[in-house]
């Protein structure tokens, strides 16, 4: 028995014997190369333009220094991995699925990537038998090769996780034209997927089935054109999402596919990776109803306070959303649920306010709201007397106590009251 299978059952052997010491040995033997890493990747570079020049036969501009760049991560990542494993093992993992996505685009043949990765890991087991040589690195025969076995187990993983990165973005790449996918986008977000032919096509464009879960993500660049959402194709796809994304207008947007899961999913993924303000909504009708998610999506956005950075669901900001869609007519709620004390003098109506916010949040209790605002019950209700006097509104009343609501809504006050960390 040879190749992934034996270098499996002789691992399953190896650390079924390997001890906590003999661990931190390897360990520490794979960290002193960490100091000749860069020298280490730039040897393999050379050797590998040597060996395979149809790697410099990439349309990619500089292909060279890409290689030499992505050797060194790769080879710092690794030794990082081996001496370090359980503190890199996801950024080294997402190193090589970008690898693999990165070799698809510059048209490398898959049979060359697998050979670089290869002579890679053979020349990371030679610089350690080096290492143990010339600097008299304190690690017995036995432990080098188990050693050994371990780089050639962590090659299977790369091989996998490559391979699968490089197949998918392939695929991608042959199923859609750039230029065809955004112009069909413009169509679905300017309202043509009310047109059947316009539909089909777009299904065709983008490698959609008429039942999948479509949904719309759309970010507000920043005042520099800088974008919300990095590389978020990355992140979607580590939840089975396929996404296509445009800018335009001061917005970066993307129609998302799911295969599963649900849109909460879509808004945790992109959550570690935000860095402007970013709205999620459904498309309930599919393509159809696109151009309508898209408007509700960046009202959404909207509602991410400025100077602050966030994902947020429309359906879970349903309020804000209304009271944003319409800046006349929500100005015009406020000073009409509000009347007098729209216009009270600071900071005592800020005081009201955010007591009003409180009260109405604790299901007009004043008991509960004092204890939230840290006052006696009889200041809450004597803010109470007040409010209802300059509102003109009792807030025994259901719809006063909604009119109010969205009121508050509009003006941040309801945030804090049911968001405590709200700033």
């Amino acid at each position: 028995m040879s190749g992934p299978a034996a270098r499996s059952s002789s691992g399953q052997s190896a650390r079924r014997k390997l001890s906590a010491s003999d661990q931190a040995t390897i360990q520490q033997a794979w960290s002193t190369l960490l100091r000749r890493a860069d020298s280490i990747a730039d040897s393999i570079t050379l050797a590998l333009i040597e060996q395979e020049p149809a790697y410099l036969a990439s349309s990619a501009p500089d292909i060279a220094a890409e290689i030499r760049r992505s050797t060194r991560e790769h080879v710092r990542q690794g030794l990082l991995t081996m001496s370090r494993p359980r503190e890199v093992s996801d950024t080294t993992r997402e190193v090589w699925r970008r690898t693999g996505r990165e070799r698809a685009r510059q048209g490398i043949p898959m049979e060359l990537v697998l050979k670089a990765y290869t002579l890679g890991s053979r020349t990371l087991w030679e610089e350690l038998m080096i290492e143990r040589d010339q600097y008299r690195l304190v690690i017995d025969e036995r432990l080098l090769l188990l050693a050994g076995q371990q780089l050639w187990r962590a090659l299977d993983g790369q091989y996998e996780t490559l391979v699968q990165a490089y197949r998918r973005e392939s695929a991608r790449m042959q199923q859609r034209d750039i230029a065809n996918v955004l112009a069909i986008l413009d169509g679905l977000r300017s309202g043509r997927g009310g047109d059947p032919a316009f539909v089909l096509e777009a299904r065709a464009t983008l490698g959609l089935s008429a039942s999948q879960t479509i949904a719309c993500v759309v970010g507000v660049l920043d005042d520099q054109g800088e974008s919300p959402l990095p590389a978020p194709e990355d992140a979607l796809d580590q939840i089975g999402a396929v996404s296509h994304w445009n800018i335009r207008d001061g917005h970066q947007f993307a129609l998302v596919a799911l295969t599963r899961g649900a849109l909460s999913g879509v808004v945790e993924a992109l959550v570690p990776r935000v860095a402007g303000k970013v709205g999620v909504a459904h498309s309930p009708d599919g393509l159809s109803s696109f151009a309508a998610a898209y408007r509700l999506a960046t009202l959404t956005a909207e509602t991410v306070e400025d100077g602050e950075v966030g994902v947020a669901l429309a359906t879970d900001r349903l309020p804000r959303v209304i009271m944003a869609a319409d800046d006349q007519c929500s100005e015009l709620l406020v000073r009409h649920a509000l009347g007098s004390l729209s216009t009270h003098p600071e900071p005592q109506r800020d005081t009201l306010l955010g007591t009003l916010a409180h009260v109405l949040a604790s299901d007009g209790s004043p008991t509960n709201a004092a204890k939230v605002l840290f006052c006696h019950r009889n200041t809450v209700i004597y803010r109470i007397r007040q409010i209802e006097e300059l509102t003109g509104r009792v807030l025994s009343d259901p719809q006063n106590r909604l009119l109010l609501t969205l009121a508050l809504v509009k003006t941040g006050h309801w945030a804090r009251a049911v968001d405590p960390g709200h700033r």
